[in-house]
């Protein structure tokens, strides 16, 4: 799938966020090893810490439905005024099941997407070290 395309379903995916407090819609589109796509948004909570990542929702919805390894990711923002890349908590834990040469693509909108990958969002993924020796 190509980059515009993935792109157009996390937007599309931004609208069923539940973000009533901050307003800032997310959404996210994940390509599983064979190619499923699975799409997420966040969910807010009034209690901010148990917010869910509109990644980490794809992310779950992909693992229970019996996939354990991707190969990139699309996150859209339509509220923000630029792209804006995904947290600590989801760069960490899409780690677990991405390469690090996993393609990472997020933006605002279609017109400012910013194109990179796992391993440069969390460069000293110790995880992917500690593999290796286990």
């Amino acid at each position: 799938m190509d980059t515009a395309s993935l792109f157009a379903l996390a937007l599309e995916a931004a609208r069923s966020s539940y973000s009533p407090y901050s307003r800032f819609r997310v959404g996210s589109a994940l390509v599983a090893e064979d190619g499923t796509v699975f799409t997420g948004a966040n969910v807010e909570n009034r209690s901010f810490g148990l917010t869910i990542c509109a990644e980490r929702s794809a992310l779950v919805t992909a693992i229970s439905a019996g996939h354990r390894a991707f190969t990139r990711i699309a996150v859209a923002t339509p509220d923000s005024k630029g792209p804006v890349s995904p947290c600590g908590a989801c760069r960490q834990v899409l780690s677990e099941f991405m390469a690090p040469g996993a393609r990472v693509t997020f933006g605002a909108s279609r017109d400012e997407l910013v194109e990179t990958t796992i391993g440069a969002l969390l460069p000293f993924d110790a995880l992917h070290d500690l593999k290796g020796s286990l």
